[in-house]
Parts: C-alpha cells; sequence; structure tokens
C-alpha cells in the first residue's frame, strides 16, 4: 500500500498536479495581509516553493523584506543604499574592482556588514569556513539569472546574507551534525559505514564544508533549491539526510573506490539527474522522521524540531 501510494504520488507529482496544487495554497496564503509568517514557514516545511514564489518567500523569511507589503518598496531602498555604500566602501579601499566576481564582492560585503572583516580580508576568504560561503554564494548567484542589472544585484545580496546568517547560526553545531550523520550511516547501511571507516574515509570526508556550503557545488543547482527552501526555514538538520542519501545512492561505485580521494572523486562528479533523486529522498526521509512538525501556537520553537 506503501509503495502504490508512493508511486501515485511521484506520478501525480511528474504529471503536474502536485505542484498545481502547491502553488494554489500558497497564493492562497499570499492573500494574507499582513503576511502570516509562521504559515509560511509551515508551507516551505512541508513543500517544494514554486519556482516563481521563491524569490519573494525567501526575502519574508529571511528577514529581507517585512510582513507589511506596504513597506517592501520603502525598505528595498533602504536596502539599496545600503548596498551601494557597502559596494562603495570595498571598492576606496581597494579591495574589490570592476573585475571581482559578484559572489565574491557579495561575501566581502556581508563581512563588512556583519563586523567580521579584518584587515587582510583577502587571506580571511581562503579560510574553510568562508570557502564553503562562498561555494554558497556563487551557486546563489548561478540560479538568480544573473547579469548585472541593479536589482538582482540587490536581491541576491541580501537573500545571500540571509542565507550566511542561517550558516553562522548552526556553524556551532557542526561537529554534532557529523555525529549524528555518523551514526545515522551506521543504522542505516553498516556495510558501507564499515567500508568508509575502513579506507579512512569516513574520518576524512568534507562534512564541514558540506554543511557550511550547504551542498553548493555538491548537489547541482538546479535542485539544491529545494533544500534550501527548508533552510530558508532554519531547518538546518535536513542536511544530515541529505549526506545520508547522498553517499547510500552512490554506495556502489564509492565500495569499489580505494581511498578518499577516488571516494570524493565520485561525490564531485553527481550528475542533475542523480541529484533530483537524492534531494527528492532526502526531503522525503526528513519529513517522515516528523522534522516538520510546528506548533502554530508556539513558532519559537520549530528550531528544536527541525
Amino acid at each position: 500500500m506503501i509503495d502504490e501510494r508512493n508511486f501515485r504520488s511521484s506520478y501525480y507529482e511528474k504529471v503536474g498536479f502536485r505542484s498545481v496544487e502547491e502553488k494554489k495554497s500558497l497564493e492562497m496564503l499570499l492573500r494574507d495581509r499582513p503576511f502570516d509568517k509562521v504559515k509560511l514557514k509551515q508551507f516551505c516545511l512541508r513543500f517544494t516553493v514554486p519556482t516563481m514564489y521563491r524569490n519573494l518567500l525567501w526575502k519574508i523569511l529571511l528577514g529581507v523584506i517585512p510582513v507589511y507589503e506596504e513597506s517592501h518598496d520603502f525598505v528595498m531602498t533602504q536596502r539599496t543604499a545600503e548596498f551601494l555604500d557597502l559596494k562603495k566602501s570595498l571598492i576606496k579601499a581597494k579591495i574589490t574592482d570592476d573585475t571581482t566576481k559578484p559572489h565574491q564582492m557579495f561575501l566581502m560585503m556581508w563581512l563588512l556588514k556583519t563586523r567580521r572583516a579584518k584587515i587582510d580580508i583577502s587571506s580571511q576568504m581562503e579560510t574553510d569556513l568562508l570557502r564553503a560561503m562562498s561555494k554558497l554564494a556563487e551557486s546563489l548567484w548561478n540560479i538568480s539569472d544573473a547579469n548585472y542589472e541593479q536589482d538582482k544585484l540587490v536581491n541576491v545580496y541580501w537573500i545571500l546574507g540571509g542565507f550566511l546568517d542561517q550558516v553562522q547560526k548552526f556553524s556551532s553545531e557542526v561537529a554534532r551534525l557529523k555525529e549524528n550523520t555518523c551514526s545515522m550511516l551506521e543504522r542505516e547501511d553498516k556495510e558501507l559505514y564499515n567500508y568508509l571507516n575502513k579506507i579512512n574515509a569516513l574520518q576524512n570526508l568534507p562534512f564541514e564544508f558540506w554543511f557550511h556550503s550547504c551542498f553548493a557545488g555538491t548537489i547541482s543547482d538546479c535542485s539544491i533549491t529545494k533544500i534550501w527552501d527548508k533552510l530558508a526555514v532554519g531547518a538546518y538538520r535536513i542536511l544530515i539526510f541529505v549526506t545520508i542519501i547522498m553517499l547510500t545512492t552512490m554506495r556502489r561505485c564509492i565500495l569499489r573506490c580505494e581511498g578518499l580521494d577516488k571516494v570524493l572523486e565520485v561525490v564531485h562528479n553527481i550528475t542533475e539527474e542523480t541529484s533530483e533523486v537524492i534531494v527528492n529522498k532526502a526531503i522525503e526521509g526528513w519529513q517522515q522522521s516528523g522534522s516538520v512538525m510546528i506548533n502554530p501556537q508556539n513558532p519559537s520553537n520549530y528550531m528544536q524540531n527541525t
């Protein structure tokens, strides 16, 4: 019966029925004035955000714009002014110039805004954490119909800042996430777990990079946005499920690897098609674990459940 339901759900999704229903549900929520942030969070946890509404929803959930629609133009005017001030400061300090890639500029601006920038910001950008964040910034830029129109530059910068703030929040939890991932992998696939241990790969897999980059550059940009819908709400534990499903999906190739380098080569060459499978299975497993439950009367506790 479960298999039948899964097949039916998969079929409906392929022919577009499910996405149509979800789109209608979201459109009803977006009629609320002011926007109900708790309900929008619940929607993101339960469903995939339709592409045409993703920019708006991310901006609301990440605090870029308020829930009061009549304030959006004013707030974005202020956001644009701050964006231009930060950009000008980096240029004046000769940290960036016309050759600086947008995603690198955005990250430096975020460091400056959050007072994390050091005197030698170029060396700072080479740290493991900022390398991962840079990959996140690059993927976000790539999926944003990348061009150099000011409105899009401003939107991408502020959305990125929201995601980087989320990463910063769970950064101290990465060691625990890694431990939980290994424990879950041992339960889910003992053979794969033992083999990765045997070739000393499990201890050296780039868990920190995967988590801090939110799998940008590892999972294809076309698929990763479904995971970021959950991260926009702060549901960072979904990254554990992405890791597990990624490794178990690639298990046949991994079990033929003779060392860490070969394992990483397999993981770094995941196709778009396989990325989509990994993301969908990860979301399904995460939802089945009960991670989407939120008490609407006490929305502040949703982080504990995610």
